[in-house]
């Protein structure tokens, strides 16, 4: 068996002569100056995902010179190169229509360029498991760290956070509770500074997920971006990088079906993102793993919400860094823990919880016995409207609602809510259930965080503030509200939640794990027979071709079916 080359031998452009490949590569990476002693070292790539659109990477330039001073502590050298950078409020048509794009960037330099091991700084949303994903596929070394969250604002003494308190007080504006000067004020207050949304919302479910994974050294997920910890914590990163290349501990080590089952317990207690849910099941599928969705319902059952959070309870991600934050979580569910996987410290779970410092008395983490939501924080529902599944976020619902009958009212694309919902001629009534249809994987494109429909202006302003809305979109983690999303199949390849019509009866059991469509078999299939597939304008060409060829459904993570280590069951389209 060849040995494997490491440093600047490694993964040599080919020119038919791997000693002139080497030469060359030398001269020109000489040209920036370093030395000959500098070049023999274990070489650390580090991700830079810093963009001037994105507020959350902010500190991103700090954390990389915290990570350099820890890999040159070590004796490696440590080389950074950019890779995509996805600001959720900067991409359209969505953060999730570029996931992929950014887990493929990071995958094809993290192989071809000469790195022992590398440095991934997730942050936004979609960075982190679009770094996993890349990651895991190539198969080098890697370790994880995060941007960290913001620390909160105020506004008018009320302590705010993004985006939970902008999704609350823009429904106030539009209600005509807040006028447009006052919510100009607000949204220079919202986000105070750099990191992500301090809410459990989608970066904070995956920061935690991550670290419970093993892929990030313990307590990272949580330190604040403005906060030296989060310095100290990257320069760590950087040493221990050095140290994973000589051990060749790689991601296939840690990121495994075992590990994923802890990522889902902490998906349930920390009562996380729904979007938690779609990207582990694409990092999944990396590896050759499909996503038990009947075994995350029974983890809810044995897995309440232990973190009082907003958007389920009323805390920020600073309040559970000052709590102990990951370690805190994982001390009280340990009896339903895998402990003895693998994490980049080399250690193994249950090792790092036992090295961690211990407790002390605090209020956000609350104790088995006394938890936010009994039964975890998300549920899978399955039915006729939506037989491979949909998903609530349960614990940031309105209990009222949670078994509840109502009358469809549709709306059959993004366009078309945007141009009837707050018409005061539509008819809508707070007992009826708000129905988006083609705003999927495929059919938006993008899986758009649309699921949390907006109240129907004249409804609003009633003081109607929650209603049962189903769809085939994501919704942003820190949203709440009883809604259903992820319905699968989706409307665009011609699923159920396609086939309702306006005044159709819907049924919501979350209890039961139910969603029913109260249609005859016979009309399904009538209308069914009639149905045609939405035309994708603009994917003729580029990589809207490629995302619209190849993109799964929610079940399979909305990975590309060509990146999963196996396809998926089925059709994908």
């Amino acid at each position: 068996m060849a040995e494997e080359r490491s440093g600047m031998r490694k993964g040599l452009a080919n020119y038919g002569d791997a000693g002139f490949s080497l030469f060359l590569r030398k001269a020109f990476i000489k040209a920036m100056g370093y030395s000959d002693d500098a070049l023999d070292r274990t070489i650390i790539g580090i991700t830079n995902t810093f963009s001037g659109y994105n507020a959350c990477h902010k500190n991103v330039p700090d954390m990389i010179e915290a990570i350099k001073r820890g890999v040159m502590l070590a004796g490696g050298l440590p080389i950074e190169f950019p890779v995509v950078s996805i600001a959720e409020s900067f991409s359209h048509p969505t953060s999730m229509f570029l996931r992929n794009l950014m887990a493929m960037d990071a995958e094809e330099l993290v192989r071809a360029q000469p790195m022992d091991a590398v440095v991934l700084i997730g942050g936004c949303d979609k960075t982190v498991p679009a770094l996993l994903m890349g990651a895991v596929s190539a198969d080098v070394p890697a370790i994880l760290t995060v941007t960290g969250p913001m620390i909160t604002g105020h506004h008018k003494g009320e302590r705010l956070g993004a985006c939970t308190d902008c999704r609350r007080l823009w429904a106030q504006h539009r209600a005509g509770a807040i006028d447009e000067t006052e919510i100009e004020a607000i949204s220079g207050r919202l986000a105070p500074g750099p990191g992500t949304c301090m809410v459990m919302g989608t970066a904070s479910t995956m920061a935690l997920m991550s670290e419970a994974m093993g892929m990030m050294l313990p307590g990272g997920a949580a330190i604040p971006a403005v906060a030296a910890d989060r310095l100290r914590h990257a320069e760590a990163t950087g040493a221990r990088a050095v140290a994973m290349a000589r051990e060749k501990l790689r991601p296939s080590q840690i990121i495994t079906e075992r590990s994923l089952k802890n990522a889902l317990r902490i998906l349930q207690a920390t009562g996380g993102s729904t979007n938690g849910l779609v990207h582990l099941a694409a990092i999944a599928g990396r590896i050759g793993v499909d996503l038990d969705m009947e075994a995350f319902d029974r983890m809810g059952a044995e897995t309440p919400v232990l973190v009082d959070l907003k958007p389920s309870g009323q805390h920020y991600m600073e309040d559970l860094h000052k709590a102990g934050g990951l370690i805190t979580i994982m001390r009280e569910i340990v009896e339903v823990l895998d402990t003895g996987c693998l994490t980049v410290t080399g250690k193994t779970l249950g090792e790092n919880i036992a090295d961690a410092e211990p407790g002390w008395p605090q209020t956000v983490v609350r104790s088995l016995g006394d938890p936010i939501h009994r039964g975890g924080g998300l549920r899978v529902l399955r039915g006729n409207l939506a037989p491979n599944g949909a998903i609530i976020k349960q614990s940031a619902a309105t209990p009222a609602l949670l078994s509840h009958t109502g009358r469809a009212v549709v709306f059959t694309s993004l366009q078309d809510l945007a141009e009837r919902v707050d018409s005061p001629d539509l008819d809508v009534t707070a007992d009826d259930v708000l129905v988006l249809q083609n705003a999927g994987p495929k059919g938006a494109p993008g899986m758009p965080e649309a699921g949390y429909l907006p109240i129907p202006r004249k409804l609003a302003a009633q003081g109607v503030k929650d209603m049962v809305r189903i769809s085939d979109a994501r919704m942003s983690g820190t949203a709440f509200g009883t809604i259903v999303l992820h319905a699968s199949p989706e409307a665009a390849i011609g699923g159920p939640i396609g086939l309702i019509r306006d005044g159709d009866r819907i049924r919501l059991d979350v209890a039961k794990g139910e969603l029913q469509l109260l249609v005859d078999d016979a009309e399904l299939a009538r209308r069914k027979a009639s149905w045609t597939a939405p035309v994708m304008a603009g994917s003729e060409r580029g990589y809207y071709k490629l995302y619209a060829e190849q993109v799964t459904q929610a079940e399979h993570g909305c990975d590309f079916a060509f990146l999963r280590k196996s396809p998926p069951p089925g059709p994908i389209f």
